[in-house]
């Protein structure tokens, strides 16, 4: 049967991928290294809540250019709503309405953010000092003895500031801080005390970015002002200063999120890093046309799991080529790509340790089984239970030992893993101990070589950047799997037929 085809199917899809892959560096100026440019992030907002029925007016506040930062695009997603954006003495805010609404609405705002180092805040106006704080008793005895104790250990408002959130600290808290806070919210009570002993200031809303995280809230900072200079200070620490990584979205003072003709508002982020070309970075937006074969174009959330899902061909390269060039035999096809998956997330030695522990384990209790005379799927259902009590009882246990990465062991695949200790309990009851380890060591050999390769950072940049890599991968893979000679591990074992 004429292989032509075939052929020409495997170059169909390797200049496919090669053609995307040029189209989206060429045209659309991706960089073929990662951090070779300048680095963006993306961050969506996603608004909740329960409309009633009627009119809905939803006001969110939106961050602006600050030190690190620049605002490079913005857009929304809400069908039915009108929308404006307004500004008011430097604070943003965007502004959805609809005459009707009902049932549950969500609304999505995304920006686009460049990281510039050099970049410093605008000029911040100081709020005014408040004047009319009232404190009813006796929140006005404990609020005036906190203010008297950090008063007499600082020097100016900045220290003032430090030293009256180190009142609050968990570990040298007293009794007038502890009663307090039971009736005021942290970081409202620190600016209202601040405020009294004459000190400007205000709460402000920040998003502390990581890459790939998903759900994530706002968390409260306070800003103190001294002449006209101001400092951000850690409400629960203390500490001066702002972390590289923070963006404030909210620095005004005002309320995150007001929804009027709803209930249950909430607001949650969803934050995803990459990188672009300084030429492209003062471009305008890519056109959304068919061409256009981009991760980016979905979702926040999607984005940051298809990173780690577009790394699972890779590992599957790495399979087809050790077991059908190379000759390795593995407990499984496909089990060595899951297992580098859970390496990523647990760290290489973490994750050897870890396997290692919970099939030998699983082994042990695998042998007594096999004396019950079980059906297969009561004994590899017990298997699996067997694998949830092994993990559970070691999380706990690094827990209580102080070894935080050994609670990684969770990302393991339970189901995998339970499969694992029944073929190769049955491997060794018809094989022997011999083969048991040929194949458990081919598996482990198999899943680092594919983290090692998986967990590359120019190989995560191109897989999840360039598309038209998944169909190179493809056409290799179909190459490999046309192939017939000798493997190499056979090479040794022929080598006395090839020598007649």
């Amino acid at each position: 049967m004429s292989k032509l085809p075939f052929y020409l199917l495997v170059g169909l899809l390797m200049l496919a991928g090669v053609g995307l892959s040029l189209y989206r560096h060429v045209q659309q100026e991706v960089p073929w290294t990662p951090g070779e440019q300048r680095q963006i992030w993306a961050v969506e907002a996603e608004v909740n809540f329960n409309a009633q029925g009627g009119p809905v007016l939803v006001d969110m506040a939106l961050p602006s250019d600050q030190q690190g930062f620049r605002l490079l695009t913005q857009n929304t997603a809400s069908p039915g709503y009108g929308l404006s954006f307004l500004e008011e003495n430097g604070a943003r805010r965007a502004r959805w309405s609809i005459r009707e609404a009902s049932g549950e609405q969500q609304l999505y705002y995304t920006a686009q953010f460049l990281v510039v180092p050099w970049a410093g805040d605008p000029e911040v106006e100081p709020p005014p000092l408040r004047e009319d704080i009232v404190w009813e008793s006796p929140y006005n005895t404990a609020a005036a003895q906190v203010i008297e104790q950090a008063w007499a250990r600082s020097a100016d408002p900045f220290t003032f500031a430090r030293e009256l959130i180190r009142e609050f600290d968990e570990d040298r808290q007293g009794e007038n801080a502890r009663l307090l806070l039971t009736q005021f919210e942290h970081s409202p009570l620190l600016v209202r005390l601040l405020n009294q002993a004459g000190v400007v200031a205000r709460e402000v809303n920040g998003l502390l970015l990581e890459d790939g995280r998903r759900r994530q809230s706002l968390s409260s900072w306070v800003q103190v002002f001294h002449d006209e200079d101001w400092a951000l200070f850690n409400p629960r620490t203390g500490d001066r200063g702002r972390p590289e990584n923070l963006l404030l979205w909210e620095a005004a003072g005002q309320a995150v999120l007001e929804v009027e003709g709803g209930s249950n508002s909430r607001v949650s982020f969803s934050m995803l890093s990459h990188n672009q070309p300084a030429t492209a970075v003062r471009h305008r937006p890519v056109d959304d046309t068919l061409l256009n074969f981009s991760i980016h174009s979905l979702p926040l959330e999607e984005q940051a799991l298809f990173q780690t899902i577009l790394l699972i061909p890779i590992g599957a390269l790495v399979v087809v080529f050790l077991r059908i060039l190379v000759g390795i035999k593995t407990s499984g096809t496909f089990m060595p790509v899951l297992i580098a998956l859970a390496f990523i997330q647990t760290s290489l030695l973490t994750g050897l340790i870890g396997f290692l522990l919970v099939v030998a384990v699983g082994l042990v209790i695998r042998s007594y089984l096999s004396h019950l005379n079980l059906l297969l799927v009561a004994r590899v259902s017990a298997v699996i239970i067997t694998v949830i009590a092994i993990i559970s009882v070691f999380s706990v246990l690094s827990y209580r030992f102080g070894l935080n990465a050994g609670l990684t062991i969770t990302f393991f695949p339970m189901i995998i893993l339970s499969w694992t200790i029944e073929r190769m309990s049955i491997l060794w009851e018809e094989e022997g101990p011999r083969e048991v380890l040929i194949q458990g060591g081919g598996s482990l050999l198999t899943a680092v070589l594919a983290y090692l390769a998986m967990n590359n950072p120019w190989v995560r940049h191109i897989t999840f950047n360039f598309l038209g890599v998944q169909l190179i991968l493809m056409s290799l893979i179909l190459l490999a799997g046309s192939y017939t000679g000798y493997r190499l591990l056979e090479l040794r074992r022929f080598k006395p037929a090839t020598e007649d």
